[in-house]
């Protein structure tokens, strides 16, 4: 029989993994790393302030050609998107003010570029385009209508290493904390172990997932395959 508790579990663990969007595959199909779209979307966020006078709204990932996905070589996160190149669909507001004289498309254009080299050096995403739609012109820097992603990050539900697993990866260089959005964190099968984790300030997320799957198939007995799903990005330990 269901109680009540079980019903209120139930609805925070899916309220939990909504919270995360996409799970956004990083770097390449041999790679094994996924990415919460949330947290794609702040840093999206972050680097777009380098751009004076415009505002991110809205951010969506999603994948560029549906028919061009690779089949992952170890098993993904539940619903996570396959590996394959990704498109960004943005929105912002730009500043107009009478002393402004850069042409709109000129604007989108260095928007876009930021954007790119953010989700694509920095993170490690491969993006394929980046459509951006002007939705309004501010008076003045302020937050364009519409939905967004909160400007601060959701609440990490942080867990406590247990197991050789856990604690090997929670000792990689760039590993903030491990995380249990989707439940431990560390799950698995059988010759497979998937990980979930934050990524600390100042290091690239693809890097430290890269390491972490090294090192966590090296020591774990058996050598099991190794997935990455990173819910957070520039977290502080």
């Amino acid at each position: 029989m269901t109680t009540a508790h079980d019903s209120d579990s139930w609805t925070a663990a899916v309220r939990r993994r909504l919270d995360l969007g996409r799970l956004l595959p990083l770097g390449g199909a041999a790679d094994g790393t996924w990415l919460a779209e949330r947290a794609a979307a702040r840093e999206l966020r972050r680097a777009a302030a380098q751009v004076p006078g415009t505002v991110l709204g809205a951010v969506r990932l999603s994948p560029a050609a549906q028919d061009a996905a690779a089949e992952s070589p170890v098993p993904p996160p539940p619903s996570a998107l396959p590996p394959g190149e990704l498109r960004i669909e943005a929105e912002f507001g730009e500043e107009f003010t009478d002393m402004t004289d850069e042409p709109l498309p000129a604007v989108a254009d260095r928007l876009r570029a930021v954007l790119f080299a953010c989700a694509t050096r920095w993170l490690g995403l491969r993006i394929a385009e980046i459509d951006l739609r002007v939705t309004a012109l501010l008076d003045t820097a302020t937050e364009p209508t519409g939905p967004r992603e909160p400007a601060e990050p959701i609440g990490l539900r942080t867990a406590t290493p247990e197991g050789e697993a856990a604690l090997t990866a929670a000792s990689v260089p760039g590993v903030a904390c491990l995380t249990r959005t989707l439940g431990a964190a560390v799950a698995g099968s059988p010759g497979h172990l998937r990980i979930e984790l934050a990524t600390a300030a100042g290091h690239r997320p693809l890097e430290v997932a890269q390491a972490v799957r090294r090192r966590v198939a090296a020591r774990v007995p058996g050598g099991p395959s190794v997935a990455v799903l990173i819910t957070g990005v520039n977290v502080t330990p």
